[in-house]
């Protein structure tokens, strides 16, 4: 499955970050982590702390890599709402849902604090990243000066993740697709 240049660490994180998207902290156990890498018996203890250890790497992996694909859609040029439509239109995966996303519906990683943690502080970087562009756009009189950027950060914020949760409830995109129109039409500037 993995290139044999990759180093056993790096395909026991990417094959522990693939099973929690799929499967949840609980239903990935070492035995299948280790199967999935094609890694040693010994290698997980090895390299990381356990199943834990693991764990915490590949959802910083997975923060890190969430992180990095919004800002190249929120960084981009445009106008604040071409950079929020851009973030909420961008290709997804719908039906397989957000990998931290998920995350947060997992009871052992939010028991965890350590593994809670870069779940926390995606959502808040994005949560704050979306407000300042909100703000941008009320500063340019692109959005009302009335919208508050902190309550419509957290409406996209709610928007995509509950049109994950719904696509993946009918088996169809269309929820997702259908939440994120409804909420452009909203934030759409008047022409």
């Amino acid at each position: 499955m993995y290139s044999r240049f990759m180093s056993t660490p790096e395909r026991l994180v990417e094959s522990t970050r693939e099973l929690l998207w799929e499967r949840g902290y609980v239903g990935t156990s070492p035995k299948a982590i280790l199967e999935h890498a094609d890694a040693g018996q010994g290698s997980m203890y090895h390299h990381f702390r356990g199943k834990p250890g693991l764990a915490l790497a590949a959802i910083r992996r997975t923060a890190e890599e969430m992180r990095a694909t919004a800002e190249g859609v929120l960084g981009s040029p445009g106008s604040p709402y071409e950079r929020i439509e851009a973030y909420l239109r961008r290709e997804r995966d719908v039906l397989r849902g957000c990998p931290i996303g998920r995350l947060t519906m997992d009871p052992d990683v939010i028991a965890s604090d350590e593994l809670r943690a870069p779940v926390d502080e995606t959502l808040e970087w994005l949560r704050g990243r979306l407000a300042g562009i909100v703000e941008e756009g009320k500063e340019q009189g692109q959005f009302a000066a009335a919208l508050d950027g902190e309550d419509i950060a957290a409406t996209i914020l709610a928007t995509v993740q509950g049109g994950y949760v719904l696509a993946r409830a009918s088996g169809s995109p269309a929820a997702f697709d259908t939440g994120v129109r409804g909420l452009l039409a909203l934030l759409a500037p008047a022409r």
